[in-house]
């Protein structure tokens, strides 16, 4: 975890591919506790400390992610992504070349709780949620293509449901048909940058995070 900007009301940090957001069954320790624990520590600050979870990435998943450190932040910045007001990019490497080097994904993603994974379909399914991305091919190499890929929707598993649909599985992702895990555990793909109005000063805000330094990351650069 590298925190890559921080104020009054937000914290936004590159989340590094093994940390999970917020607890789960493993037990191990999530970044909403690390980041409490370097507030107090850093302002020295008595008692319990407040940061709320904007938003998640999925464990083998790096990448920027928003904690807020107000109730007020939090409480617009939720209103705010549910209205589409945070733009969110993300770079893929996939282990396939993709049908067209720039196009729009539409698909109905149904969600496995049990298996924790959603599957696509071009049709409307009964519990299905409309999940929409564009991609655009932005470098090569032999055997690997780096995606640039906005979402229009937010969906569980979005990106790497979609991805495998198009024949596109990302590398590392065994659960969406990549061929062989990523020596780290990691999946390679990160949220690389995020745009919104600061929900309390209104400026805008524009921030992009370093990609991993696993291979083939630095081999496929724009």
């Amino acid at each position: 975890m590298t925190v890559v900007y921080e104020d009054n009301h937000l914290i936004i940090v590159n989340k590094a591919a093994s940390e999970i957001v917020q607890g789960d069954k493993t037990g191990d320790m999530p970044l909403s506790e690390s980041l409490k624990l370097y507030l107090k520590e850093k302002y020295g600050k008595p008692g319990n400390v407040f940061l709320g979870v904007v938003h998640r990435l999925d464990r083998p998943v790096s990448g920027l992610v928003i904690f807020a450190k107000t109730s007020k932040a939090l409480a617009r910045l939720n209103t705010m992504l549910s209205q589409g007001e945070v733009k969110k990019t993300y770079w893929a490497i996939v282990t396939a070349r993709p049908p067209q080097e720039e196009g729009e994904l539409t698909h109905y993603l149904v969600r496995n709780e049990q298996q924790n994974k959603s599957y696509a379909y071009d049709r409307e399914r009964p519990g299905s949620k409309k999940a929409i991305l564009h991609y655009r091919l932005i470098a090569t190499s032999e055997r690997y293509w780096l995606l640039e890929v906005d979402l229009k929707t937010g969906r569980h598993h979005q990106i790497r449901c979609q991805l495998a649909k198009m024949g596109c599985p990302i590398k590392g992702d065994l659960k969406y048909g990549a061929p062989r895990s990523n020596p780290d555990g990691s999946i390679s793909l990160h949220a690389r940058r995020i745009r919104f109005v600061h929900p309390v000063s209104q400026q805008p805000i524009d921030l992009t995070a370093p990609t991993p330094t696993l291979a083939p990351w630095p081999q496929l650069q724009p």
